[in-house]
């Protein structure tokens, strides 16, 4: 168990994958590479039946639907090479493992998609270890998947964030989760019932509503902006400072109820250790 040090405040941070840190749904990469067709049609009539939790319809699809009986571990490794990171992840990750001053944060990503997916995407960005996503068991005779043992989505994602909670000793009150889509509203209503904290990165009005924050970007970076705001309590000159030690300039910030960011790289960005003390 990870112990609080006495001057510092450690917080969980726990990120959705698929359209929260990238642009793209994985099943929908998948289909494109094993040239299976109607993916998003399937999905939608699981979700019409209620027939799976929301998020949970590719796991499903992939256990049960004849047309994805050849998909094998390397398959789903290529998947994650093709997916499409938002901008800065690597720095978004980087930034959060060095910290401030007076908050500590540790970054877990807790998914939905299957995990041979996200750590590949995510390969030298987030070690796999902090990588949460849909379990599968292999078949060794074949390299079929013989079964799916967990799948992180809807109530799934509330118990993995409960067990890091306990793992690494956080107060939930110290819980940050940011995501996206209609598989987070559970861990999300879970969250702000604890009093954590959550970022919405879509503007789907269901999840909107339910988040504490909203941020509209294709830059990873901008969600340090309600977590340094809220809970660094930085203003917007020493955040515009930070971006700018990274190279980025903000060109437009809108804040209303959901915040736009959009940035203009001007410069290389200075080596980790230097922007971290930013």
């Amino acid at each position: 168990m990870i112990h609080e040090p006495a001057d510092a405040r450690l917080y969980l941070v726990a990120s959705d994958f698929d359209q929260t840190l990238s642009f793209n749904d994985s099943g929908a990469i998948l289909s494109e590479l094993l040239g299976i067709s109607g993916f998003r049609e399937k999905v939608g009539g699981l979700s019409r039946v209620n027939l799976v939790q929301q998020g949970a319809e590719l796991a499903y699809l992939l256990r049960h639907d004849p047309q994805f009986r050849g998909v094998r571990r390397e398959h789903l490794v290529e998947v994650g090479k093709r997916v499409r990171l938002k901008t800065n992840v690597d720095l978004f990750a980087r930034f959060l493992e060095q910290g401030l001053e007076r908050q500590k944060f540790l970054f877990y990503v807790i998914s939905a998609a299957p995990s041979e997916v996200v750590q590949s995407a995510l390969e030298g960005i987030v070690p796999p270890e902090r990588i949460f996503g849909t379990e599968l068991e292999w078949d060794a005779a074949n390299g079929e998947i013989a079964s799916v043992k967990r799948v992180a989505a809807g109530y799934g994602k509330v118990a993995v964030l409960g067990e890091l909670e306990t793992r690494l000793g956080t107060r939930p009150d110290h819980t940050i989760y940011m995501g996206d889509g209609s598989s987070d509203l559970y861990v999300m209503q879970h969250v702000n019932s604890r009093d954590g904290y959550t970022i919405a990165v879509s503007e789907a009005k269901y999840i909107g509503r339910i988040a504490r924050r909203t941020v509209i970007s294709d830059n990873a970076l901008s969600v340090l902006v309600p977590i340094l705001e809220d809970i660094a309590g930085w203003d917007s000159a020493r955040i515009r400072e930070l971006f700018a030690s990274y190279g980025l300039a903000v060109q437009d910030w809108d804040k209303i109820h959901t915040d736009w960011l959009t940035f203009r790289e001007y410069a290389a960005p200075p080596p980790a250790e230097k922007a971290a003390g930013a």
